[in-house]
């Protein structure tokens, strides 16, 4: 069964874009998670330092999603699906 190249490349392009759409997640929720730190730190200053720790360890595991979905995007981008 022939393959059409053009179509095979113009979907990896289409999943590539979706899976950078992966991003937006990670976006927000660290923007959530610094709103309530912030929010943490006015209430109790006193654990400023559990609560900066806390929420950096927690963005940093967010961001992992938002990296898997750029690795996707750049193995749907350049490698070849069709070589032989």
């Amino acid at each position: 069964m022939e393959f059409n190249t053009n179509f095979v490349l113009g979907c990896s392009a289409i999943g590539a874009g979706l899976a950078v759409i992966a991003g937006i997640g990670p976006g927000v929720g660290q923007g959530i998670a610094a709103g309530h730190a912030a929010a943490a730190v006015g209430r109790n200053p006193g654990a400023k330092g559990d609560v900066t720790g806390t929420m950096l360890l927690g963005q940093a595991v967010a961001e992992t999603t938002g990296l898997y979905g750029l690795l996707v995007a750049m193995l749907l981008l350049f490698v070849k699906p069709l070589a032989k």
